[in-house]
Order: structure tokens, then C-alpha cells, then sequence
């Protein structure tokens, strides 16, 4: 089993990465190599403001220290949705989920995120979004 489960993380077409209780990444894999553009060999060790938008950071160290302090998020089984930042400095709109991880007494020791790049989507859903606003705006300027 030990065997499969490290070939499902390794060659998963979505981002999938281990952060320790100070936010220091302990794994990556190919599917964060090809979203976000770092190596296995960059990324390990390096915190995670490496794939987070500089003007988030504050919010996110908030939350994510408060996690690891109370072993609890409101985030379960509900994909959140952020933007990331890849290696070139571009943007990536992220939808992932975060499983909490403990050591063998319970006490957190970090966690993990599955994440999809969702970028194409979102463009689409802001270019119908700016149509219709735009069909909208033409409607109420027409004569009655």
C-alpha cells in the first residue's frame, strides 16, 4: 500500500504539499512542480509564502498559526478558493482542500492541501460575468 499511496501523491495531476506547524514546506509534488513552477528541490524547506500573493500573507499567518494552535479550522471538506503566485511572479486562482495532520498523541504537526488550478475557470466565469453585466446595462438604456 505504501507503494500506491506514493505513486497517487507523486503523479496526481494536482498540487499536492505538506507544511509543518511554522508554515516550512516538508513535501511537494510533481503536480506543484508543474502549477507553481518550483522544483521538489526549491520548494522543500522554504515557507510557504513562496506560492502566497505578498498582500495576503498577513491574513493567512493569522489563520494558519490559530489552526495550529487550536488543532481546529472551520475549513473541512469545503474547497476553499485563493489566489497563488508561480515562480515567474504570475497568478494562479487555487481551489484546494486542507486535511489537518497530527503526531501519534494528537498534537498538530502541520498540514496538507490538495490544490487545482482554476484559473481558465475563473476567466470564463468573470468574461460571462462582464457579458451580462453588459447585456444588463443595455436593457435599462433602451427606450421603452
Amino acid at each position: 500500500m505504501d507503494r500506491l499511496l506514493q505513486q497517487l501523491l507523486e503523479n496526481a495531476g494536482d498540487a499536492i504539499l505538506v507544511a509543518d506547524r511554522q508554515g516550512r514546506i516538508r513535501y511537494w509534488n510533481h503536480g506543484a512542480e508543474r502549477m507553481f513552477g518550483h522544483t521538489a528541490a526549491e520548494a522543500v524547506g522554504q515557507s510557504l509564502d513562496l506560492i502566497i500573493p505578498e498582500k495576503l500573507r498577513a491574513r493567512h499567518w493569522d489563520g494558519y498559526f490559530r489552526v495550529m494552535a487550536s488543532g481546529r479550522t472551520r475549513y473541512g471538506a469545503d474547497p476553499l478558493t485563493s489566489p497563488g503566485v508561480r515562480k515567474d511572479g504570475t497568478r494562479v486562482s487555487l481551489e484546494f482542500t486542507i486535511v489537518l495532520l497530527r503526531d501519534e498523541a494528537g498534537a498538530m504537526e502541520g498540514c496538507a492541501a490538495i490544490m487545482r488550478d482554476v484559473t481558465a475557470r475563473w476567466q470564463r466565469e468573470r468574461a460571462l460575468k462582464e457579458r451580462l453585466a453588459a447585456c444588463e446595462g443595455k436593457g435599462q438604456t433602451a427606450p421603452a
